[in-house]
């Protein structure tokens, strides 16, 4: 708080001297004075969100296979998942916090619960999106099933679950600060303090930093999902 006050002053003082006033909802002076609070909720939101995603995507990617190899198990997972992803993120963590406690691992569990929908959703798409006549020709070249799985089908699902990392990605980003509920929601901890105390600068740093979070990972993982699937750019140049 008294470093807040301190970047508010120059602001004040103008408005002393009758000169023009500071705008309220961006202060290079709060960056300045704040910059070390600033810095350290853009580290934790971002290893929350990094963190959740991948934990997600390890859970997801085996649930969407044993769906595709199990069709009957493909309807009971998704409405699971469908269930979870529903139920209001407030709720969740105040279900959670009992018994995981107070802090990071009640807010990842929640964020890995949220992101699990969309990424076996997505998963599940592609490996039935794949064209019959290859996984037929794959086959009659003596591939069983279980290779079948890991060599044909998964790599050409490919862009649908860099698709599905991208949306949990970005999604994540902004449920991330729900978790100031629990002590531990990175920027949205800049966000509450801000609109505890209708300070309007430190609520658009901490939307803005948000912003870009999410456009810069986004802007990753399209990176490496270009990487990792060349024949896809190769088709659609064709």
């Amino acid at each position: 708080m008294q470093t807040r006050a301190l970047a508010e002053l120059p602001g004040r003082l103008r408005a002393a001297e009758g000169g023009p006033p500071g705008n309220p909802w961006f202060s290079w002076e709060y960056l300045q004075a704040n910059r070390t609070d600033v810095l350290a909720a853009l580290a934790q939101h971002t290893s929350l969100t990094v963190q959740a995603v991948l934990v997600a995507a390890v859970v997801a990617l085996p649930l969407a296979a044993l769906a595709h190899l199990r069709p009957r198990l493909a309807a009971p997972l998704l409405g699971t998942t469908g269930v979870l992803y529903t139920i209001p993120s407030l709720a969740l963590f105040a279900v959670l916090a009992p018994y995981t406690g107070i802090g990071r691992t009640t807010v990842l569990i929640g964020l890995v619960v949220y992101a699990l929908l969309v990424l076996v959703r997505n998963a599940l798409v592609g490996l039935q999106g794949v064209d019959p006549a290859v996984t037929d020709a794959a086959r009659g070249m003596g591939y069983g099933r279980l290779r079948l799985l890991l060599t044909v089908e998964l790599p050409h699902a490919l862009p649908s679950v860099v698709t599905g990392l991208r949306q949990a990605t970005v999604t994540t980003v902004a449920l991330t600060t729900v978790g100031v509920v629990v002590g531990y929601g990175g920027l949205g901890q800049l966000l509450f303090r801000g609109f505890r105390s209708s300070y309007h600068a430190e609520v658009m740093t901490a939307t803005v930093l948000c912003l870009l979070l999410a456009f810069v990972l986004d802007l990753l993982l399209a990176g490496v999902g270009r990487a990792v699937t060349p024949w896809a750019r190769a088709g659609r140049g064709a």
